[in-house]
């Protein structure tokens, strides 16, 4: 990833309609819905901070300018808004924004999404783990089985070298996407304009066999609906105390 304080280099989808969380989201986008005292955005943002990222992007559509005021003054990262006047999905979005991101790879997370971390930050493994040499996509899965809330079937099995491979016919598979990645612009090459989800690029990589997997080791959570988020406020405040006190047994050693 370049430093290029001109280019973001990092990218947080944010333009969802947010369906299945009303009626919270009748007034209020899903990514500013409090999760654990702040809003799911800024839980992200704050991961990238972290992680030292300077800039990000985040796409709005929905209530978008209550996102755009909300980021407006946020330094760190510095928040570069990507409105969208008619809704891309994940994939349009992400080639709107191409301009203003790196040139070669490109971070991506989901807005509402909720993770604890394990050893290590999960961004900071991400970044650690992408080789452009073999891959164009690394994808962060996670096992069904220690999903909270998660109730699919699962998206992936993860193969030995650590490439991917889609469900497909299977009844099921044992991990799921995050909604974290790291993605390089050339995926986007030859793609539609306008609306199209990320799955087209995604398609093209395990097509190439440049995708890959990278197993996220602490925590994760499905907030889909207001029970959901009901339920998982007792549990994620428990995982976030014991990710508190793991950082600062690390920081006392």
């Amino acid at each position: 990833m370049t430093s290029n304080n001109h280019r973001a280099q990092a990218m947080v989808l944010a333009a969802g309609l947010g369906k299945r969380m009303r009626p919270i989201t009748d007034t209020m986008p899903k990514p500013l819905v409090p999760v654990a005292g702040k809003p799911m955005l800024d839980h992200v943002l704050d991961k990238l901070a972290a992680a030292g990222f300077d800039q990000a992007v985040v796409n709005c559509h929905y209530l978008g300018q209550m996102i755009a005021d909300h980021v407006a003054a946020r330094a760190a990262p510095m928040v570069v808004t990507s409105p969208e006047v008619d809704l891309l999905e994940t994939g349009g979005g992400v080639k709107k924004a191409l301009p203003l991101l790196d040139r070669e790879a490109i971070l991506i997370a989901n807005a509402d999404v909720f993770w604890t971390e394990g050893r290590e930050a999960l961004f900071d493994r991400l970044i650690s783990a992408f080789d452009p040499d073999h891959m164009d996509a690394l994808l962060a899965i996670y096992p069904v089985a220690d999903g909270y809330g998660y109730d699919g079937a699962g998206d992936f099995f993860w193969q030995v070298d650590g490439r991917l491979k889609r469900r497909g016919d299977a009844a099921s598979a044992p991990y799921f996407f995050t909604g974290v990645q790291v993605l390089s612009p050339r995926l986007f090459e030859n793609t539609p304009d306008g609306a199209f989800s990320l799955n087209v690029v995604y398609d093209k990589a395990l097509a190439e066999g440049r995708c890959y997997g990278l197993v996220h080791d602490g925590g994760h959570f499905h907030i889909g609906t207001p029970e959901a988020l009901s339920d998982s406020e007792p549990v994620i405040a428990r995982a976030l105390e014991i990710e508190r006190d793991k950082q600062a047994a690390a920081g006392g050693k």
